[in-house]
């Protein structure tokens, strides 16, 4: 068997559905262990272009079984609707093609009302949710307050565990937020949308994917976000509230036992944040305005403007150790091409002095960057294919990277399609 999981090393959004789209081909499954419908995966290939926030992005290949393991949030509605749009596109989705665990979790509809009434309570102090129901989903799968997928064949038992949950969550939505509470009817209309439309797709995708272990199969891993928003090594607390990392896979995927080949870290050639929480190589005003539009750097599933800033060497190195990760695809080059001199985030300024160490989360606000530049290339390299062809400044720049981050560049994207690559050895 030939197992490898794609990661995000920073704040989410470098690019990795891009990149397990381009590898797939390489693969028989390909499985989402973590995560929900709070952020996207956008790929590009010839059905056209698209933003995934639950589905694998080896959906696109007829020949990839595509896996929901149960370490996801599995949000009813966000699926139907992705489910529908790609079909629409003429992409084959059935139960042979995309499985969902029997263990995943439900996302119920209270959940996306109690994150929008937080967000709201908190006022200048929010999180920058995407009020997509996460938080409160996890809060409540940890306190065993949650309905699983597999639940749904058994409707007698299903219909009291909601009745007894939607019980508990109308006295929090009454007397805490003074929100509007649920009746019976509310769920029996939503579940028969919902549920029967996803209920062919259920199935033990644990025995499915030790079947593929004993059998050979190669085994994609995909992540949602980035390193820097994990709960536990992130940028607590302004973190999703799951584990973003490679060594969370073999549990969220229900594959316990997995131990994968190679982990792909996927940076983005400078950096980028949606949301709040400290952003220490964070640029603004004109320089901002120019990378983002450069960049086209607006959220997959919220289009809010991105945070923009220079690559970040000391988040990216801490990204790689706490992923785990043996080779680097590096993103995005192609849109540095307009600058002159391009910016590097080598080092923190902090009370304490100079580190190159990320620094406990609480000490990010207080610390400032150290810019150091390199040299542009000033041309247009998304045709490149080779890595010899690549401007030597570009080059040198990747080069730059690789070092100061102490794990391999494999992967160079030079635009977003499928085909623009340069595979680095």
């Amino acid at each position: 068997m030939s197992s490898g999981i794609v990661v995000g090393i920073n704040w989410g959004d470098e690019g990795k559905g891009r990149m397990v789209d381009l590898l797939t081909d390489h693969y028989d499954y390909v499985i989402r262990y973590q995560g929900g419908g709070n952020a996207g995966h956008t790929v590009v290939n010839e059905y056209g272009k698209f933003a995934l926030h639950l589905l694998p992005s080896g959906i696109f290949r007829s020949n990839v079984v595509n896996i929901l393991g149960n370490g996801v949030a599995l949000d009813p509605e966000n699926l139907v609707a992705e489910i529908e749009t790609l079909r629409a596109k003429g992409i084959t989705i059935t139960p042979d093609n995309l499985k969902i665990s029997d263990r995943a979790s439900i996302l119920l509809p209270w959940h996306k009302d109690l994150d929008a009434l937080e967000e709201a309570r908190l006022k200048d102090k929010k999180y920058g949710s995407t009020k997509q129901g996460i938080a409160p989903f996890y809060s409540d799968k940890y306190q065993k307050k949650t309905v699983l997928a597999g639940e749904i064949f058994h409707p007698h038992l299903l219909k009291r565990h909601m009745r007894d949950l939607m019980e508990w969550k109308n006295l929090i939505i009454k007397n805490v937020y003074g929100g509007k509470v649920y009746t019976e009817r509310d769920l029996d209309l939503w579940t028969a949308e919902y549920f029967e439309r996803i209920k062919p797709f259920i199935t033990d995708t644990a025995a499915v994917l030790r079947e593929a272990s004993r059998s050979g199969k190669r085994l994609l891993f995909e992540a949602q976000l980035g390193a820097l928003r994990d709960i536990d090594f992130g940028i607590y607390p302004y973190t999703t509230s799951s584990n973003t990392i490679a060594a969370y896979a073999p549990c969220g995927s229900g594959l316990t036992d997995m131990r994968p080949d190679n982990i792909i870290g996927v940076v983005k050639a400078y950096s980028t944040c949606v949301g709040e929480g400290p952003f220490v190589c964070e640029m603004s005003g004109e320089e901002a305005d120019k990378l983002r539009e450069a960049g086209a750097e607006y959220g997959a599933k919220t289009g809010r403007p991105r945070r923009v800033g220079a690559m970040d060497i000391v988040a990216t190195a801490y990204g790689v150790r706490v992923q785990g990760a043996t080779d680097i695809a590096l993103t995005k080059l192609d849109v540095l091409s307009y600058m002159d001199r391009i910016p590097v985030c080598t080092a923190y300024e902090t009370p304490e002095g100079i580190t190159r160490e990320f620094p406990f989360p609480a000490l990010l606000d207080e610390s400032k960057p150290v810019i150091e530049y390199l040299e542009g290339w000033k041309s247009d390299i998304s045709g490149v294919r080779r890595w010899e062809d690549l401007p030597k400044a570009a080059r040198d720049y990747v080069t730059f990277i690789e070092k100061a981050i102490g794990c391999p560049i494999r992967y160079v994207s030079v635009g977003p399609e499928r085909e623009s690559i340069i595979f680095k050895d």
